[in-house]
């Protein structure tokens, strides 16, 4: 059984891929997506969403980092895609789940999933453009307005030279609201020589057992669950005893601010703060009293007081180095 971190646009980056994966339990990360139009982009647009790039593929954990890359076009997807394995990644990943409608009105993501054959064409040629000791997967939605097309997308990322392929039970119509429809990475498993990694409303380890037990899937992919409480992974093999407490999450919690404050500018780091503090106190009542207490707060200075009860000491506002 393997736990992958999945990737989140504008939430789930570098930073919060190095303290996730400190507490335990992620074999593998994927990055957020790295739009690729009609340019060939440069190395440093790569290493600025994967600065794991920088340190072998890796995180401060050592634990491997997949670059993901969404567009439409196999030219520049299959050209960029070799200049990104020159740069020796854990792996490469093809986006056609984004549900964004700016990404689909730009036939990205998941507008993808209507055009099987378009699927085929684009991991087929980001496979011939990179060596086969990268590994390649894609990420799906099972369809965009329902899914009748899911299985035949499936098949022509197969056919295409994907070797594993994570799969968002659920629409793009269906967004992120519940439920998931796990059987149907079941019936996906089923029809594929390759791994199926199922994704989708894993919030707790009782959903991870059932979403074992209907898919027939043990592998997962763990988003905002992990987000909300970041030993979900670890629990998952070890059991409860490997929560987290509160304060145990003060140490991450300061551990992230740190890199926050190292990374980007003032302007933007309370927003970082408050934006894990939101999806925190669905699992810790704690967070819920930090998140309504800082909710207001723009001063980092403030921040810092309010939550950890002293100014840290770290130099802040630095130029900001996760934004384009």
């Amino acid at each position: 059984m393997r736990i992958f971190l999945a990737p989140m646009d504008g939430l789930l980056d570098f930073v919060l891929r190095d303290i996730l994966t400190r507490v335990g339990g992620v074999d593998l990360c994927v990055s957020e997506f790295v739009r690729v139009s009609g340019l060939l982009l440069p190395n440093r647009t790569f290493q600025r969403i994967a600065p794991e790039l920088l340190s072998g593929g890796l995180t401060l954990s050592a634990v491997p980092v997949r670059v993901q890359l969404l567009g439409s076009d196999p030219h520049f997807l299959a050209l960029n895609a070799h200049r990104l394995a020159k740069l020796e990644p854990a792996g490469i990943d093809l986006n056609f789940g984004c549900p964004a409608p700016t990404v689909n009105r730009h036939q990205g993501g998941a507008i993808l999933l209507r055009e099987p054959e378009r699927i085929y064409t684009i991991v087929q040629a980001v496979r011939e453009a990179i060596p086969r000791h990268i590994p390649l997967s894609a990420k799906m939605r099972l369809g965009y307005e329902d899914k009748h097309l899911a299985i035949a997308c499936a098949l022509a990322m197969e056919s295409g030279g994907a070797q594993e392929l994570f799969v968002h039970a659920r629409t793009k119509v269906e967004g992120y609201r519940p439920p998931a429809h796990w059987e149907w990475v079941g019936y996906i498993q089923a029809e594929v020589g390759i791994p199926v990694i199922a994704n989708g409303e894993i919030w707790t380890v009782d959903d991870y057992r059932r979403c074992v037990e209907i898919s027939g899937v043990k592998d997962v992919m763990l988003g905002r669950g992990m987000i909300a409480n970041p030993a979900l992974a670890r629990m998952i093999k070890l059991g409860g005893e490997a929560a987290l407490n509160w304060a145990d999450l003060q140490v991450l919690l300061q551990d992230f601010w740190k890199l926050v404050v190292q990374r980007t500018q003032p302007k933007t780091q309370c927003g970082r703060m408050k934006q894990w503090l939101n999806y925190l106190r669905i699992a810790y009542p704690e967070a819920e009293d930090a998140f309504l207490a800082l909710r207001r707060v723009t001063s980092p200075e403030e921040l810092e007081f309010r939550l950890f009860g002293q100014k840290l000491s770290f130099r802040q506002g630095l130029p900001d180095k996760s934004a384009g």
